[in-house]
């Protein structure tokens, strides 16, 4: 595998952030926020765009085709560059697409620039675990990815809910706008505090394409769009399985939506530890952890109490991503860059099937809380998936 280092920068103490990781950390909120938070806006995008709630739902769907498109177009198109530049674009690219969707004047323009707003997103995610890794002692690396991904996680605990109410408040358009301050903020944050690297000898876009003859990384990311499924097959019908099933009134919907923003802090932190001790465990027990999850919400949804310790348990199925990402880097040899970012269109990709899974089942007839036996059952189908990883490369484990 090929060194990770970024020349002018000592590690990264093993319990303190940094200022280069706010700065990266910060990004991940941004982004985290910009995602989430026209969710809570839909009905007001509808009205002022004069289409149906469903139909503005294509919004979100435009977003995610960006990620999933932009992760490895952009990794390899950067490939080039140093890799403080490639963020500094990055979160340029995005700052631009929220204000431009803060000012669409009409419905089609505001899908053209959510796909734009979603390009950047997934290569963010992978330059910057690179960037953190780099930086922290070896015993510590999976540790500095997750305290990347922490912004991602915050935001659904915090940036989400207050960007969405203060959107309500003064219209979706403010939402937008304050994403794209949080963008600019982040890009002052790297140019200052985040080590100016020198493009890696012999990096081409050829070199990081690499990446896609390599068998490990395919099963690193089938591990992850498998095993993300499950908790997106869950998410996605989260309100009617409360409300319907264990009993919680719409108005604590957002409290447990908070729970499951915690839960995701809680498992990116206690993922990142255990990969740090033991990668190859580390990611079994994180799906073991999953699978014990979903068969709980499965059938444990029968009031409010134990609603709540589910939605946060499923929260805590992040647990899997900063391994996935870890492992992603050290299989990838000289083509970390696209390997990392396309961790992210595995995980949009884990969204669209684990929603299409769980609907599916819900139509069918099984119920609200049938989504956990469809989350279990894709969590089997991961952990077949690492047993081969494991099986395939037992010297890089």
């Amino acid at each position: 595998m090929a060194d990770t280092v970024l020349s002018s920068a000592p590690p990264v103490r093993s319990t303190m952030m940094s200022p280069a990781e706010f700065a990266l950390t910060l990004g991940g909120f941004g982004i985290g926020t910009g995602e989430f938070a026209i969710m809570g806006l839909l009905p007001d995008v509808a009205r002022d765009t004069a289409v149906s709630v469903p139909a503005a739902g294509m919004v979100i769907s435009a977003y995610a085709l960006g990620v999933v498109v932009g992760a490895p177009v952009i990794a390899v198109l950067a490939a080039r560059f140093s890799r403080q530049h490639v963020l500094l674009a990055l979160m340029a690219i995005f700052a631009l697409g929220n204000f431009a969707s803060a000012l669409a004047p009409d419905f089609l323009t505001l899908i053209a620039a959510r796909f734009f707003t979603g390009l950047p997103h997934g290569a963010y995610f992978g330059v910057a675990a690179i960037v953190a890794a780099g930086l922290a002692p070896p015993h510590q690396k999976a540790r500095a990815v997750a305290r990347v991904m922490m912004g991602l996680t915050v935001a659904t605990l915090i940036g989400t809910p207050l960007t969405a109410w203060f959107g309500q408040m003064v219209g979706w358009r403010a939402a937008f706008a304050i994403v794209g301050l949080i963008s600019l903020i982040t890009m002052a944050m790297t140019l200052r505090f985040v080590p100016r690297d020198k493009p890696e000898t012999g990096a081409s876009p050829l070199r990081e394409l690499g990446a896609l003859a390599n068998p490990h990384v395919w099963l690193a990311l089938a591990i992850c769009a498998v095993g993300g499924g499950g908790m997106f097959a869950v998410f996605t019908y989260i309100t009617p399985a409360m409300t319907e099933v264990a009993g919680v009134p719409l108005s604590g919907v957002p409290l447990m939506l908070a729970l499951f923003g915690a839960g995701m802090i809680a498992g990116n932190l206690l993922g990142a530890r255990l990969a740090d001790r033991s990668l190859k465990y580390g990611l079994g027990v994180a799906l073991l952890f999953n699978l014990g999850a979903f068969l709980l919400f499965a059938f444990t949804m029968g009031n409010p109490a134990i609603a709540a310790l589910n939605i946060f348990l499923v929260g805590c199925g992040f647990l899997l991503v900063p391994g996935i990402q870890l492992r992603l880097i050290n299989v990838a040899g000289e083509a970390q860059t696209l390997a990392a970012a396309l961790s992210h269109s595995a995980f949009n990709l884990a969204n669209a099937l684990g929603a299409w899974a769980g609907g599916v089942s819900i139509a069918h007839g099984y119920g609200w809380t049938s989504t956990g036996l469809v989350g279990a059952a894709v969590t089997l189908a991961a952990l077949a998936v690492w047993g081969v990883a494991i099986a395939s490369d037992r010297r890089r484990w």
